[in-house]
C-alpha cells in the first residue's frame, strides 16, 4: 500500500512540476540559462578577483568581455542573413527554372500534363513570410529573455557566497555531502558547456571550409547555423543538414553539388560524434542515449529549442543527484551509460530462454 502512494505521490509531484515548468516557462527559461551561464564565467571572474579587482567590477567585466564577442559574432551573421534576404526573389527565380526543365523531363516520362497537375499552384507562396504579429511578438520576447539574462547572471555570480552560505545553514547535518554534489554539478555544468562551445566551434571550422571550397556565397552563415544546431543531438544535425543541401541546390547547377554536401556534413556528423566530442567533451555526462533523447523530448516540449538544450546537461545533474540517494541509486544506474555484461545477467537470459522452450514443448 504504501509503495502505491510513494507511486501515486512521485506521479503527482511529476505532472505539478511539468505544469509549472511550461506555465513559468518566462521566469525559468532565462533563469536556468543564466545558472549555467554563471558556472561557465566563474573561472574568468575568479580570475579577475585575484588580481584584486572587486567583485562587482569582476563579474561585469566578465559578462562584458562575452557580450562583446557574442556581438561581434552576432553582426557578423546578422550581415549575412540580411544577404541571404535581398537574394530571395533570384533563389525564387531560380527555383522557377529548376521546375520548368524538371518538368519537361518529368512530362516526357510520365505524360503530357502530368507535372503541372501534380505542382502547387504558385511557386512564390514557398517564399512568403510568416504573420507580422507573430514575428513582432516573439522577437519581442526573445530580446526580454537575452535583455534579462545577463543580470541574472551578474547576481547569480555576485552573490555566490551568499548561496552557499544559505546551503550551509540549511543543511546543517548533511553539509559536506550537499556541498560534494554542488561541485560535482558544478564541474558537470562546466565541463559540458565548455566541452560543447569547443565542439560548436570546431564543426562550424569544418562546415566554413568546405562550404567556402565550393563557393557557398554566405558560407559563414550556414557554417555557424550548422554548429549551432549540432548543440541539439540527433534533431539538429538533421534540420541543419536540409537546409544547407536545399541552398545548395537551388543556387547550383548541378546535382554533384548538394551530393557532396551532403557526403560532407554526414561525415562531419560522423567525425564529430565519435572523435571530436569524446575528445574534447569527456564523459563527464555519462548518460545513455535513450536517457538523452528522452530529455531532448521533454526538453523540447516545456521549453522549445531551449529545452532541447538545456535539458541534456540537466539530466546528468540529475543523474548525480540520484546516484548520491541511498533510496534512488537504481534510478541513477538507469540514466548512465554503464551496460554490464556479467555472469548474472548471462543466466538470468539463459534460464528465461530455458523456461520458454519448455512452455513450448
Amino acid at each position: 500500500m504504501k509503495s502505491v502512494q510513494h507511486i501515486a505521490y512521485l506521479l503527482l509531484v511529476l505532472v505539478l512540476g511539468a505544469i509549472v515548468a511550461k506555465e513559468g516557462s518566462f521566469i525559468f527559461i532565462p533563469l536556468l540559462w543564466a545558472v549555467f551561464f554563471a558556472f561557465a564565467l566563474y573561472p574568468i571572474s575568479s580570475w579577475f578577483e585575484q588580481k584584486r579587482i572587486p567583485r562587482g567590477l569582476a563579474v561585469g567585466l566578465s559578462i562584458l568581455l562575452v557580450s562583446i564577442l557574442a556581438f561581434g559574432v552576432f553582426y557578423l551573421l546578422l550581415n549575412q542573413v540580411f544577404g541571404l534576404i535581398r537574394e530571395i526573389p533570384e533563389i525564387g527565380e531560380n527555383v522557377k527554372g529548376k521546375l520548368a526543365r524538371y518538368s519537361e523531363q518529368v512530362n516526357l516520362l510520365m505524360g503530357e500534363g502530368w507535372m503541372e497537375s501534380h505542382s502547387p499552384a504558385d511557386v512564390g507562396s514557398l517564399f512568403q513570410l510568416v504573420d507580422l504579429n507573430q514575428t513582432l511578438f516573439a522577437t519581442g520576447k526573445s530580446l526580454t529573455l537575452i535583455g534579462i539574462i545577463p543580470l541574472y547572471t551578474f547576481l547569480l555570480l555576485y552573490y555566490k557566497d551568499f548561496f552557499i552560505e544559505f546551503l550551509v545553514r540549511y543543511t546543517s547535518k548533511n553539509q559536506q555531502a550537499i556541498l560534494h554534489w554542488v561541485n560535482d554539478s558544478g564541474q558537470v555544468i562546466q565541463s559540458y558547456l565548455a566541452g560543447m562551445i569547443r565542439v560548436t566551434a570546431i564543426v562550424a571550422v569544418l562546415s566554413g571550409v568546405f562550404f567556402y571550397f565550393i563557393g557557398v556565397k554566405f558560407f559563414i552563415l550556414f557554417a555557424a547555423f550548422i554548429a549551432i544546431m549540432n548543440l541539439i543531438p540527433y534533431v539538429g544535425v538533421f534540420l541543419s543538414s536540409v537546409f544547407a543541401i536545399a541552398y545548395v541546390f537551388l543556387t547550383t547547377d548541378s546535382l554533384a553539388y548538394p551530393f557532396l554536401t551532403f557526403v560532407s556534413l554526414w561525415g562531419i556528423q560522423l567525425l564529430e560524434n565519435n572523435l571530436i566530442t569524446p575528445l574534447v567533451v569527456g564523459s563527464k555526462v555519462k548518460v545513455n542515449a535513450l536517457a538523452v533523447i528522452l530529455a531532448i523530448l521533454v526538453g523540447g516540449w516545456l521549453w522549445g529549442i531551449s529545452g532541447m538544450v538545456l535539458f541534456i546537461p540537466l539530466i546528468g545533474v540529475l543523474k548525480i543527484t540520484l546516484e548520491r540517494s541511498t533510496n534512488l541509486k537504481a534510478f541513477g544506474y538507469l540514466l548512465s551509460d554503464d551496460v554490464p555484461v556479467n555472469e548474472g545477467v548471462e543466466n538470468f537470459w539463459k534460464i528465461l530462454r530455458r523456461k520458454i522452450s519448455r512452455e513450448k514443448k
